[in-house]
């Protein structure tokens, strides 16, 4: 069994998995040389993700509309000028909240970004936008 050493504790590999699995998020963990290193693999993806994505470039397995806010996004997230971005979408029939935070090590060296995606639709329902429009289309 592998054990799995974090700064708040362990967790054997198997865990560890099992945490992600069953997380309703996604996860994307992008380096620092903008290539795909790990996905969350769960039955809550929004966006699939094959194992060929693995160690591919993040715009190749990107749409290519969103390659230039990509690469603003990560440029600004190498260069320190921002450490999360937080977007709302709608895709698929849904609101979809993508958020990237970048990741540094103790040193402070930027490591990559983790890409976190959720369908926010439940939350938009019961905003007050939501109901507006609830009581706009008499639902």
């Amino acid at each position: 069994m592998q054990i799995v050493d974090l700064e708040t504790g362990q967790v054997d590999l198997e865990q560890l998995t099992g945490i992600f699995r069953v997380i309703p998020q996604e996860f994307d963990f992008i380096d620092e040389n903008d290539i795909v290193r790990w996905y969350s693999n769960n039955n809550h993806r929004i966006f699939g993700r094959e194992e060929s994505s693995l160690n591919q470039h993040v715009l190749d397995v990107h749409p290519k509309h969103s390659a230039n806010r990509i690469k603003k996004l990560l440029a600004d997230m190498h260069s320190g000028n921002k450490t999360k971005v937080e977007m709302v979408i709608p895709a698929k029939g849904k609101q979809i909240q993508i958020c990237f935070y970048a990741v540094y090590d103790h040193a402070g060296t930027y490591r990559g970004c983790i890409e976190v995606t959720q369908d926010v639709s439940h939350l938009v329902k019961q905003s007050r936008l939501g109901n507006l429009w609830k009581l706009i289309t008499k639902h």
